[in-house]
């Protein structure tokens, strides 16, 4: 039919059978034009709907655009003239073949199309189709023949058809040149991400990523040169379509859960008793119960949801999935045409006969085969990668979001490190595997393939191969079985070592007051040791593996070869056999190779699903019971509500009855653990609800009694995210008495504080927790005693102008939980709580006259502070009291005598300071007004030491020689010269191996068949196996080898960190976020333990497999020399221009990385004061913005890889050698530029000196200051300006000042925290500056101001050392007044104590830090207002104790109450950093200076007046 349509034979064969092969011209006028033409009319009804579906402004026209619209406007007019043309030839006969009308009758409706279609893309962002390029391509592949065919009819001479011939040529030149402009392309104005404009080529080459590497190499590339990312990539997009998909998978899991529990209590009732063992749990000892807990575990693993969230990731990320489905499955079948082509290459030079228009054809094939499968594998990466990253940022930002509304019973299952370490490292093991979950399919396809081939080539003796390889992996899955156990076991060492490293970076202090560090570096140091132990087993696993894996393939074609040559003696092996059967076998070891690494990585992302399963499926806070009603006549009112911490435990809260008007200032007072906090606690919605309900009316502003300061400027921290109000602004600094601190601190209201507030005193950060509070315009404050921290003045100043009846709060309603008598009188009603119920409530006048409990407790506390003038209170009158009390159980002993707490203390004494202060206030007022100002019109510029963090230091340029000697070292040189010697020996037998081959495939040319020897055929085969061995076995010791020293060098490295943050000076932890820290020995530490060995060994071996290629080369072709060396020359410029680029970008990734867990974890600290005031959504902004940053960065390196691999894939097969070398080289061994900045980091004083300290040293405790002078950091002015006096042995000496007079300095100049700027400090005639400062630590004793504690036992808390007996510590718990306490608990002096001492209250806390200094028995004690957080009562209980048990030592009190220092021997009174007064409290009573108006504001008349 074809034939009649064309007048001319369609297809014959025969015109392919001569040297001078062609097409017909009929099949090139029909099939091949027909070809593209299909192609185009087929898409581009979908085109032009996908155009107007996601259409957006148009965009002005560009030359780009008119060029190409003239060009096809040309082909349109030639299309005219051809078919005028044929109508003019065509006079009626029949001549003219109906192809000449049809053909440009098609163009004509063509050229139309794309016309319009190259309009369309106005509206869209890329303006350039991957539809039309396609087009354009085809057009010109097409077109060739046609093209030669025409010029050989001319070239014969033949001129008959010379117009059309001559119309074609200059339409097929058009399509050329449109081709070349479709490979520009058109920037867009909304746009200046180039990869959204990026033409087709451009992208699928990366050529649009040509302007950022040109801009790495010359200068190092900084996070505004890295463009954003698309919208639909952004962290936003991706949580919402998650989440949608998230809703309905948890749905269906928790389902299952309900029907298996079903399942389950119908089968059995014994389980009950588990439920038991699980209340227990909560206070057992982790070393004694270990073995139960895991029992336990076992018993109540299966009640989370499960199995959800892999299924939530593919529906929501299913459309990458399918497109780099499609590539790989494209490029896997291309990659066994190389085999074939190969085949036919070979054949066709053993071949003399063969046409040489054939050779051509195969050379053009194999190169257009290998383009295209480059193409198509880095798009495939690219879009793998792209999918990784998209998985963690999803993951990432849904445990964020997870943790803002997470209940607590959930939430107490987890500690911070392990919080973080689900963001990092579970979202990292999830992104590797998606990388490579095509390979699952992909391997099975690819060995199916292999198989069959093989078969072709070498028939059933491929079996034999084969049988071994499935031999090979059952082995291979057990180890990799083996080696998942030892990853999980390492994973919960490293959450261990991690949450250690947290508790010790927060609690570095204390650990530097009681010189503790060796103990918990030893804690460190063990956990260390096993995770160790686990890496050197996986590392010798791992190399089983790799030694099986390096061997298949060699047994594997050694075992087929000899089974073909003894099966049949007419089997030779030819050169075409053995070298396609070898590529085969290559092809084959990949993914038999991979398939046990994929696994083992399913298998490992399988731990972190559960892990994160548990955390994103696990229960949110019920906030059901707080009722919020816009329309109700009471501010809150609590109906019989009853809440507790846990389920399981009683409840805490009781059957409250409350109601709280409008506009009511309430305070509610109680002992320490009567449930003051609680009551607030279930207010917010932070408890879970027993039964009843709160109902309130409006928003909430809250103060928590430890007060959550965020790392920023002190601005920040009160706005908190806040528009400024100037004149409001200025108010609260006021109001909350900060302006005398932003005197002092440098830079303002601009100073940086760190984080969680280090750089603050306690007084300070409880201000400024109040001032965020105040600024913020709520309905109803929840002050958690915000007074706690302050002095007596300024608490006065803070109730007048913040609180109290004129306070700037006035209107609102307030509950006040204090300890304040003083206030009681002004406040509207007063709530007095005892385990967990109302125990009386009413105004001050009606408690009074009830003569009830609060009475009493006034009572107590005004005798306690001695107005009688009585000298001591009588011990039996005390008895009476308890006598008429109920019994101490009923009330907690100390109920609301908590009262004077912080009395009486100084403020602001000096009257002419008061003045010059008055003034001070004033500029500083207008000076913040100006600079408000100021910074609109400049960049302000930064104060000394106002920034306090510092910048996270970022590497650039190459990594230095001396980094990687440092690794090198820490392997040990010994080691690493073996390992070379065994890789060399392994690259020789390869080379060896390929050699003896090729001789052997030579025989078939020298023998035929028939005659071939057994011997020679013997020796052929006994050789090539025992080469295979060598290759194995050498392997096998180079990797035994490495797994070892890069063992011994982990822990090498991560000892030098430890010891060196250890001994890092005080002011190293107030300039360094612990989010940076831990990153160092998170992320950091492990890409020491897995990746940089890795990479080391993939280096080593590929350089010598790139040295024995080319030697083999060389050797069989010499001249392939002169190729080597342009192909060397352009290669080192584009690894040149790469390698500057990526290894920048690698760092930014680094160093965007550590914010987002920094924030993460202050996120974690702060969620109530979050919750309270309503922020969620910011801070998840906040969060999402950071990701996104960390994102752009990745992507970008993604992209970088992507375009180096593309440029060195198209310099050759050989060069894809390299590529994937230095892809190795310089994608993981970033890192180790971090681990050596960490490693040069300072170092601090020794801990213990050539010169120690005499024994029994200090005998006497006498102290000298000599001149002393104090700084906190370098740029700072002092704090202590030449401070001297003389403390004689035995003294009791009280220090007072007003916060920030340098009190608390004071201490550190003792322990040497800080270092001395100028002047000495002398105890019993020892200079402390020269001896260790453990000699120094271990001699003096602190209660401190925080009572930090740690996690672990009661026991580790008092005596890490377990320096003293069990005896002595009941002792000292007696003393302390805890016995009893301890004593109820469960498990006594194993009783578990969660991070940071959570699980007590903080007045139980700091009696616990007053037993670790009864433990010490030293002869100097310093008390840091360590009375701050318990109530008047158990004040008294500590004084008296210290007074009794210290009576032989020096003693000095910094105080915030003068009454317990009033018995003191001398006082020391602190302005400003200097003493302005020093003598007994007599003589400072008589002279009428500052401390006389302290004392007279306190209400103290003489020294008896106060006596305890």
């Amino acid at each position: 039919m074809l034939e009649k349509f064309c007048n001319s034979t369609f297809w014959n064969s025969s015109f392919l059978d001569s040297p001078e092969a062609d097409l017909p011209l009929c099949f090139e006028q029909t099939v091949l034009v027909w070809i593209p033409l299909g192609f185009l009319w087929l898409l581009a009804p979908w085109q032009l709907l996908h155009v107007y579906r996601t259409k957006i402004n148009r965009s002005s026209i560009t030359k780009l655009y008119l060029a190409k619209q003239v060009l096809v406007g040309l082909l349109l007019i030639l299309a005219a003239i051809e078919l005028a043309l044929v109508l003019t030839e065509d006079s009626g006969q029949a001549t003219v073949p109906a192809i000449r009308y049809t053909n440009p009758s098609l163009y004509l409706g063509t050229w139309l199309l794309v016309l319009l279609f190259q309009h369309s893309r106005l509206w869209c962002v890329q303006k350039d189709s991957w539809f039309l390029s396609l087009f354009w391509i085809l057009s010109v592949l097409c077109g060739v023949f046609q093209f030669q065919t025409l010029i050989r009819t001319l070239l014969k001479g033949n001129n008959s058809n010379l117009a059309y011939s001559c119309l074609f040529f200059i339409c097929y030149a058009l399509n050329v040149l449109i081709l070349i402009l479709s490979a520009f392309s058109e920037k867009d104005d909304s746009s200046n991400n180039p990869s959204f404009t990026a033409s087709f080529l451009s992208s699928i080459t990366f050529s649009w990523y040509d302007s950022i590497v040109l801009k790495g190499y010359k200068q190092p590339l900084t996070l505004e040169d890295v463009w954003d990312l698309d919208e639909k990539i952004k962290t936003k997009t991706l949580v919402s379509k998650f989440e949608k998909c998230m809703a309905r998978e948890l749905q269906k899991a928790r389902k299952a859960v309900q029907r298996r529990q079903r399942g389950r209590a119908q089968g059995n009732s014994g389980d009950r008793l588990h439920g038991l063992n699980k209340n227990q749990s909560q206070s057992q000892d982790i070393l004694v119960l270990e073995d139960v807990k895991k029992k336990e575990k076992s018993g109540t693993t299966e009640n989370f949801p499960k199995a959800w969230l892999v299924k939530t990731l593919f529906k929501t990320f299913y459309v990458i999935l399918l497109k780099s489905f499609l590539l790989k499955l494209m490029h896997d079948l291309l990659m066994f045409l190389n085999p074939q082509l190969l085949k036919l290459l070979i054949s066709f030079a053993n071949n003399r006969d063969a046409y040489v228009w054939a050779g051509y054809l195969y050379s053009v094939l194999f190169f257009v085969v290998a383009l295209i499968q480059s193409l198509c594998l880095q798009n495939y990466f690219e879009l793998c990668f792209m999918l990784g990253t998209s998985v963690r940022a999803t993951i990432m930002a849904s445990v964020y979001k997870k943790a803002l509304t997470l209940s607590n019973h959930s939430r107490k299952k987890y500690t911070i490190g392990e919080t973080v370490n689900l963001m990092s490292v579970d979202a990292q093991k999830l992104m590797d595997v998606t990388s490579f979950i095509h390979l699952l399919w992909s391997n099975i396809l690819q060995i199916t393939l292999s198989i069959s081939f093989l078969w072709a080539e070498l028939g059933p003796s491929v079996l034999a191969g084969v049988g071994v390889m499935v031999l090979l992996i059952p082995i291979n899955g057990i180890l990799a079985a083996k080696s998942r156990a030892v990853q999980v076991k390492n994973m919960k060492n490293k959450d261990k070592r991690l949450k250690i490293m947290n508790e010790i970076l927060s609690g570095i202090k204390i650990l530097k007051y009681f010189a503790w560090e060796p103990s918990f570096k030893k804690q460190v140091r063990e956990l260390r040791k096993k995770e160790l132990e686990n890496l050197l087993t996986f590392g010798q696993i791992q190399t089983i593996m790799t030694f099986l894996l390096q061997l298949s393939p060699v047994l594997v074609s050694v075992i087929t070869f000899a089974v073909y040559v003894l099966v049949n003696s007419n089997n030779v092996l030819d050169a075409e056999k053995a070298f396609t059967s070898i590529t085969l076998f290559n092809i084959l070891r990949f993914p038999l190779g991979m398939f046990p690494m994929v696994i083992t990585s399913m298998l490992q992302a399988s731990v972190s699903t559960e892990r994160l399963e548990k955390y994103l499926g696990g229960d949110d806070l019920d906030t059901s019971a707080i009722r919020h009603e816009y329309n109700f006549d009471k501010a809150v009112q609590f109906s019989e509500a009853s809440f507790t911490w846990d389920r399981d435990l009683e409840a805490t809260i009781r059957d409250v009855n409350l109601d709280i008007m409008p506009g009511q200032l309430v305070a509610v007072v109680g002992t320490v653990g009567s449930g003051k906090s609680s009551l607030m606690s279930a207010m917010l919605g932070e408890m879970e609800n027993v039964h009843g309900h709160i109902t309130i009316k409006g928003t909430i502003a809250y103060v928590p009694q430890q007060s959550w300061i965020q790392n920023g400027t002190l601005k920040d921290n009160i706005l908190f995210g806040s528009e400024l109000d100037e004149k409001k602004y200025q108010q609260v600094l006021e109001a909350c008495a900060l302006l005398p601190d932003l005197e002092v601190l440098p830079g303002g209201d601009l100073a940086e504080i760190g984080e969680k507030g280090i750089n603050l005193s306690g007084g300070q950060k409880q201000r400024i927790s109040l001032a965020r509070a105040t600024y913020q315009n709520s309905d109803i404050y929840v002050l958690d005693d915000p007074l706690s921290a302050v002095d007596a003045h300024v608490e006065k100043h803070i109730f007048n102008k913040v609180l109290g009846p004129n306070g700037l709060l006035k209107g609102k309603t307030r509950l006040l939980i204090t300890h304040s008598i003083r206030f009681l009188p002004q406040v509207d009603e007063i709530v007095v709580l005892g385990n967990g119920t109302i125990l009386e409530k009413g105004s001050y006048s009606t408690l009074l006259a009830k003569k009830g409990l609060f009475a009493k407790i006034l009572k107590t506390s005004t005798k306690q502070m001695g107005l009688e003038g009585e000298a001591t209170v009588n011990e039996d009158s005390e008895e009476d009291d308890c006598g008429l009390m109920p019994s101490v159980e009923e009330i907690p002993e100390e109920v609301a005598s908590l009262t004077m707490r912080r009395e009486n203390s100084l403020h602001r004494t000096l009257s002419h300071s008061s003045r010059s202060s008055s003034r001070h206030r004033k500029s500083l007022k207008n000076s913040l007004k100006t600079r408000n100002v100021n910074t609109l019109k400049e960049e302000e510029e930064l104060v000394k030491g106002q920034k306090l963090i510092k910048k996270e230091f970022i590497q650039t340029g190459k990594v230095k020689l001396s980094i990687y000697l440092k690794y090198l070292r820490a392997m040990g040189l010994c080691l690493i010269f073996f390992i070379i010697i065994a890789y060399v020996i392994n690259a020789v037998a390869y080379i060896g191996s390929n050699l003896w081959l090729s001789a052997w495939t030579n025989d078939s040319k020298t023998y035929n068949g028939t005659n071939y020897p057994a011997s020679q055929r013997d020796l052929r085969v006994g050789v090539y196996g025992a080469l295979g061995l060598v290759q194995g076995v050498f392997v096998l010791l180079g990797n035994l080898c490495s797994a070892r020293a890069s063992t011994h060098a982990s822990n090498i490295l991560h000892k030098q960190l430890l010891t060196n943050i250890l001994r890092a000076p005080m002011s190293f932890f107030d300039t360094t976020p612990t989010g940076r820290i831990v990153n160092r020995f998170a992320g950091d530490i492990s890409m020491v333990d897995d990746t940089l060995p890795l990479s080391l060994r993939s280096w080593i071996l590929c350089f010598l497999a790139i040295i024995s290629t080319l030697v083999m080369i060389c050797i069989a072709t010499p001249i392939f020399i002169t190729i080597t060396i342009p192909l060397g020359i352009i290669y080192t410029f584009v690894q040149m221009l790469y390698v500057a680029t990526s290894r920048q970008l690698k760092r930014l990734d680094s160093v965007t990385r550590s914010p987002i867990y920094s924030h993460f974890s202050e996120t974690v600290s702060g969620l109530s004061v979050i919750r309270a005031f309503e922020h969620q959504q910011r801070f998840l902004k906040h969060n999402e913005v950071g990701i996104d940053t960390n994102q752009k960065c990745v992507f970008s390196w993604i992209v970088s890889n992507r375009w180096l691999a593309v440029r060195l894939e198209l310099i050759g097969n050989l060069i894809v050698f390299f590529a994937s070398m230095m892809m190795v080289i310089y994608r993981d061994t970033l890192s180790g530029d971090t681990v050596g900045f960490v490693l040069s980091n300072a170092l601090n004083a020794p801990w213990v000196t050539d010169k120690r300290p005499p024994p029994g040293w200090p005998s006497k405790g006498e102290i000298q200051f000599n001149n002393y002078q104090l700084r906190y950091r370098p740029e700072l002015d002092l704090i202590l300006k030449g401070i001297t006096c003389d403390i004689k042995s035995m003294e009791k000496v009280g220090v007072v000042g007003r916060t920030g007079a340098g009190k608390s300095s004071l201490t550190n100049a003792l322990f040497r925290i800080l270092e001395a700027a100028g002047g000495q400090i002398i105890i019993d005639g020892v200079d402390i500056a020269s001896i260790g400062l453990h000699d120094l630590r271990e001699k003096l004793t602190i209660i401190p101001q925080d009572p930090i504690l740690f996690s672990g036992s009661l026991r580790m808390n008092l005596d890490p050392f377990n320096n003293h007996s069990d005896e002595e510590i009941w002792k000292a718990l007696e003393l302390a007044h805890l016995k009893s306490f301890v004593a109820g608990l469960q498990l006594g002096l194993s009783h578990k104590v969660t991070e940071a001492g959570d699980n007590l209250s903080i007045g139980q806390r700091q009696l616990l830090c007053l037993a670790r200094a009864l433990l010490r028995k030293s002869k100097i004690l310093i008390m840091d207002e360590a009375t701050a957080a318990v109530d008047i009562e158990t004040d008294h209980l500590i004084q008296t104790t210290i007074q009794k048990e210290f009576s032989r030592c020096t003693t000095i009190t910094i105080a915030h109450r003068l009454h317990t220092i009033m018995d003191s021997d001398k006082i020391m009174v602190l302005d400003n950093g200097k003493i302005v007064e020093y003598g007994t409290p007599n003589e400072l009573l008589k002279n009428s200076g500052p401390f006389c108006l302290m004392a007279k504001e306190a209400g103290i008349e003489n020294v008896n007046s106060t006596s305890l």
